[in-house]
Protein backbone atom coordinates (compact mmCIF):
# COMPACT_ATOMS: atom_id res chain seq x y z
CA UNK A 1 0.00 0.00 0.00
CA UNK A 2 2.93 2.67 1.02
CA UNK A 3 3.95 1.53 -2.61
CA UNK A 4 0.29 3.03 -3.92
CA UNK A 5 0.60 5.90 -1.97
CA UNK A 6 3.50 7.02 -3.50
CA UNK A 7 2.39 6.17 -7.50
CA UNK A 8 -0.60 8.37 -6.22
CA UNK A 9 1.94 11.24 -5.19
CA UNK A 10 3.37 11.16 -8.82
CA UNK A 11 -0.58 11.70 -10.08
CA UNK A 12 -0.91 14.36 -7.46
CA UNK A 13 2.30 16.52 -8.65
CA UNK A 14 0.71 15.90 -12.26
CA UNK A 15 -2.17 17.20 -11.55
CA UNK A 16 -0.51 20.33 -9.81
CA UNK A 17 1.58 20.79 -13.03
CA UNK A 18 -1.05 20.79 -15.10
CA UNK A 19 -3.93 22.75 -12.96
CA UNK A 20 -1.18 24.78 -10.83
CA UNK A 21 -3.21 23.91 -8.09
CA UNK A 22 -5.84 21.40 -6.67
CA UNK A 23 -4.07 18.30 -6.81
CA UNK A 24 -2.78 19.02 -3.19
CA UNK A 25 -6.09 18.50 -1.79
CA UNK A 26 -5.74 14.98 -2.34
CA UNK A 27 -2.90 14.31 -0.23
CA UNK A 28 -4.90 13.64 3.18
CA UNK A 29 -6.96 11.28 1.73
CA UNK A 30 -3.86 9.25 0.00
CA UNK A 31 -1.83 9.41 3.64
CA UNK A 32 -5.04 8.58 5.45
CA UNK A 33 -6.58 5.52 3.27
CA UNK A 34 -3.46 4.37 1.74
CA UNK A 35 -0.15 5.05 3.46
CA UNK A 36 -2.67 4.45 6.97
CA UNK A 37 -1.44 7.64 8.43
CA UNK A 38 -3.66 8.77 11.24
CA UNK A 39 -5.70 11.76 10.39
CA UNK A 40 -3.84 14.06 13.23
CA UNK A 41 -0.38 13.05 11.35
CA UNK A 42 -1.48 13.44 7.93
CA UNK A 43 -2.53 17.42 8.43
CA UNK A 44 0.71 18.25 9.21
CA UNK A 45 2.16 16.12 6.96
CA UNK A 46 -0.22 17.12 4.13
CA UNK A 47 1.12 20.43 4.88
CA UNK A 48 4.76 20.55 4.46
CA UNK A 49 3.98 18.76 0.95
CA UNK A 50 1.66 21.30 -0.17
CA UNK A 51 4.11 24.14 1.50
CA UNK A 52 6.92 23.25 -0.42
CA UNK A 53 4.73 22.71 -3.60
CA UNK A 54 3.53 26.31 -3.12
CA UNK A 55 7.07 28.01 -2.33
CA UNK A 56 8.62 26.15 -6.04
CA UNK A 57 5.74 27.86 -7.96
CA UNK A 58 5.35 31.27 -6.25
CA UNK A 59 9.06 31.41 -6.99
CA UNK A 60 8.72 30.41 -11.01
CA UNK A 61 6.22 32.58 -10.80
CA UNK A 62 7.90 35.83 -9.29
CA UNK A 63 10.76 35.11 -11.41
CA UNK A 64 7.84 35.35 -14.27
CA UNK A 65 7.00 38.65 -12.69
CA UNK A 66 3.18 36.93 -12.37
CA UNK A 67 3.46 37.16 -8.48
CA UNK A 68 1.67 40.58 -6.69
CA UNK A 69 3.68 40.96 -3.61
CA UNK A 70 1.12 43.68 -2.88
CA UNK A 71 -1.51 41.79 -2.70
CA UNK A 72 0.33 38.50 -0.98
CA UNK A 73 1.34 41.13 1.82
CA UNK A 74 -2.44 42.02 2.11
CA UNK A 75 -3.71 38.75 2.50
CA UNK A 76 -0.46 37.04 3.74
CA UNK A 77 -1.00 37.99 7.38
CA UNK A 78 -4.41 37.44 8.20
CA UNK A 79 -4.00 33.59 6.07
CA UNK A 80 -1.39 33.11 8.47
CA UNK A 81 -3.05 33.68 11.74
CA UNK A 82 -6.09 31.92 10.16
CA UNK A 83 -3.99 28.79 9.93
CA UNK A 84 -2.44 28.99 13.61
CA UNK A 85 -5.81 29.28 14.84
CA UNK A 86 -6.79 26.51 12.54
CA UNK A 87 -4.33 23.94 14.13
CA UNK A 88 -5.04 25.47 17.67
CA UNK A 89 -8.81 23.86 16.99
CA UNK A 90 -7.69 20.95 15.01
CA UNK A 91 -5.45 19.77 18.16
CA UNK A 92 -8.98 20.05 20.09
CA UNK A 93 -11.70 18.18 18.29
CA UNK A 94 -11.32 14.54 17.08
CA UNK A 95 -9.69 13.13 13.81
CA UNK A 96 -13.62 12.28 12.95
CA UNK A 97 -14.69 15.59 12.98
CA UNK A 98 -11.51 16.88 10.78
CA UNK A 99 -12.25 13.97 8.51
CA UNK A 100 -16.18 15.23 8.61
CA UNK A 101 -14.62 19.13 7.68
CA UNK A 102 -12.73 17.77 4.82
CA UNK A 103 -15.13 16.00 3.22
CA UNK A 104 -16.98 19.33 3.16
CA UNK A 105 -14.11 21.23 1.64
CA UNK A 106 -13.59 18.44 -0.67
CA UNK A 107 -17.15 18.59 -2.01
CA UNK A 108 -17.01 22.68 -2.21
CA UNK A 109 -13.36 22.53 -4.25
CA UNK A 110 -14.98 20.23 -6.34
CA UNK A 111 -17.95 22.56 -6.93
CA UNK A 112 -15.58 25.56 -7.42
CA UNK A 113 -13.48 24.01 -9.84
CA UNK A 114 -16.56 22.97 -11.78
CA UNK A 115 -17.52 26.68 -11.75
CA UNK A 116 -13.90 27.71 -13.17
CA UNK A 117 -13.82 25.10 -15.82
CA UNK A 118 -17.26 26.61 -17.20
CA UNK A 119 -15.75 30.30 -17.00
CA UNK A 120 -17.23 31.67 -13.85
CA UNK A 121 -16.92 35.18 -12.74
CA UNK A 122 -14.09 34.84 -10.64
CA UNK A 123 -11.88 34.43 -14.39
CA UNK A 124 -12.97 38.55 -14.21
CA UNK A 125 -10.60 40.67 -12.30
CA UNK A 126 -12.70 43.12 -10.21
CA UNK A 127 -11.88 46.45 -8.27
CA UNK A 128 -10.09 45.90 -5.35
CA UNK A 129 -12.04 45.81 -2.28
CA UNK A 130 -11.41 47.08 1.15
CA UNK A 131 -9.15 45.36 3.52
CA UNK A 132 -10.84 44.04 6.26
CA UNK A 133 -13.04 42.00 3.58
CA UNK A 134 -9.70 40.80 2.25
CA UNK A 135 -8.56 39.97 5.88
CA UNK A 136 -11.97 38.09 6.84
CA UNK A 137 -11.38 35.62 3.95
CA UNK A 138 -7.71 35.59 3.94
CA UNK A 139 -7.79 34.10 7.63
CA UNK A 140 -10.92 31.71 6.48
CA UNK A 141 -8.95 30.08 4.11
CA UNK A 142 -5.90 30.20 6.55
CA UNK A 143 -7.94 28.24 9.06
CA UNK A 144 -9.43 25.70 6.81
CA UNK A 145 -4.86 24.90 5.98
CA UNK A 146 -4.86 24.52 9.52
CA UNK A 147 -7.66 22.78 10.13
CA UNK A 148 -7.70 20.08 7.60
CA UNK A 149 -4.16 20.67 5.57
CA UNK A 150 -5.13 21.79 2.45
CA UNK A 151 -3.86 24.55 0.60
CA UNK A 152 -6.52 26.78 -0.40
CA UNK A 153 -6.22 27.63 -3.52
CA UNK A 154 -9.24 26.91 -4.73
CA UNK A 155 -10.45 29.61 -2.87
CA UNK A 156 -7.57 31.90 -2.74
CA UNK A 157 -7.47 32.36 -6.42
CA UNK A 158 -11.00 33.77 -7.18
CA UNK A 159 -10.95 35.54 -3.65
CA UNK A 160 -8.10 37.43 -5.62
CA UNK A 161 -9.56 38.43 -8.23
CA UNK A 162 -12.69 38.95 -7.10
CA UNK A 163 -11.52 41.18 -3.51
CA UNK A 164 -8.13 41.73 -4.60
CA UNK A 165 -8.82 42.45 -8.60
CA UNK A 166 -5.59 40.37 -10.09
CA UNK A 167 -6.16 38.60 -13.09
CA UNK A 168 -6.19 35.02 -13.61
CA UNK A 169 -2.27 34.77 -14.16
CA UNK A 170 -1.67 37.06 -11.46
CA UNK A 171 -4.44 35.36 -8.83
CA UNK A 172 -2.40 31.74 -9.36
CA UNK A 173 1.16 32.77 -8.52
CA UNK A 174 0.11 34.80 -5.76
CA UNK A 175 -2.46 32.34 -4.61
CA UNK A 176 0.81 29.89 -4.50
CA UNK A 177 2.99 32.49 -2.18
CA UNK A 178 -0.21 32.39 -0.02
CA UNK A 179 -0.54 28.88 0.61
CA UNK A 180 3.08 28.77 1.40
CA UNK A 181 3.15 31.30 4.04
CA UNK A 182 -0.20 29.57 5.34
CA UNK A 183 1.15 25.88 5.31
CA UNK A 184 4.23 26.75 6.99
CA UNK A 185 2.40 28.36 9.86
CA UNK A 186 0.48 25.28 10.07
CA UNK A 187 3.37 23.49 10.43
CA UNK A 188 4.78 25.35 12.97
CA UNK A 189 1.53 25.63 15.05
CA UNK A 190 1.53 21.39 14.80
CA UNK A 191 5.35 21.20 15.83
CA UNK A 192 6.04 19.68 18.97
CA UNK A 193 2.12 18.06 19.83
CA UNK A 194 1.78 15.40 16.68
CA UNK A 195 4.15 13.22 15.65
CA UNK A 196 5.48 13.60 11.86
CA UNK A 197 6.97 10.90 10.07
CA UNK A 198 9.58 13.17 7.88
CA UNK A 199 11.42 10.60 5.66
CA UNK A 200 7.57 9.15 4.47
CA UNK A 201 7.10 13.28 3.88
CA UNK A 202 10.35 13.61 2.04
CA UNK A 203 10.03 10.69 -0.11
CA UNK A 204 6.36 12.05 -1.23
CA UNK A 205 7.41 15.56 -1.68
CA UNK A 206 10.20 14.20 -4.06
CA UNK A 207 7.79 12.17 -6.15
CA UNK A 208 5.37 14.96 -5.74
CA UNK A 209 7.90 17.34 -7.64
CA UNK A 210 8.49 14.54 -10.33
CA UNK A 211 5.22 14.38 -11.07
CA UNK A 212 5.08 18.81 -11.09
CA UNK A 213 7.28 19.03 -14.02
CA UNK A 214 5.97 16.23 -15.81
CA UNK A 215 2.27 17.92 -15.31
CA UNK A 216 3.94 21.36 -16.42
CA UNK A 217 5.46 20.16 -19.33
CA UNK A 218 2.12 18.61 -20.38
CA UNK A 219 0.34 21.66 -20.26
CA UNK A 220 0.68 22.93 -24.05
CA UNK A 221 -0.62 19.03 -24.75
CA UNK A 222 -4.09 19.02 -22.70
CA UNK A 223 -7.05 20.87 -22.67
CA UNK A 224 -7.44 22.76 -19.41
CA UNK A 225 -10.94 23.12 -19.23
CA UNK A 226 -11.61 19.29 -20.02
CA UNK A 227 -9.01 18.77 -17.29
CA UNK A 228 -10.97 20.88 -14.91
CA UNK A 229 -13.86 19.12 -14.94
CA UNK A 230 -12.66 15.92 -15.04
CA UNK A 231 -10.46 16.68 -11.62
CA UNK A 232 -13.34 18.24 -10.48
CA UNK A 233 -15.62 15.00 -10.71
CA UNK A 234 -13.13 12.57 -9.19
CA UNK A 235 -12.53 15.35 -5.94
CA UNK A 236 -16.58 14.95 -5.71
CA UNK A 237 -16.39 11.49 -5.37
CA UNK A 238 -13.80 11.64 -3.16
CA UNK A 239 -15.53 14.16 -0.62
CA UNK A 240 -18.50 11.44 -1.30
CA UNK A 241 -16.12 8.83 -0.48
CA UNK A 242 -14.55 10.50 2.73
CA UNK A 243 -17.94 11.17 3.87
CA UNK A 244 -19.06 7.87 4.03
CA UNK A 245 -16.11 6.22 5.03
CA UNK A 246 -15.62 8.66 8.28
Amino acid sequence: MVLLGYSLALLIGVALGLLGGGGAILTVPVLVYVMGVGMKQAVPMSLVVVGLSGLVGAIRHYRAGTLNVRAAVAFGPAAMLGALLGTRAALRVSGEFQLLVFGVVLLAAAGLMLRRARGGPEDTPRARQPLPLIAVLGSGVGFLTGFVGVGGGFMYVPALTLLGGLDMKQAVGTSLALIFLSSATGVAGYLGTVPIDWAMVAIFSAIAFVGVAIGSALVPKVPQQALRRGFAVFMLLMGVLVLLRR
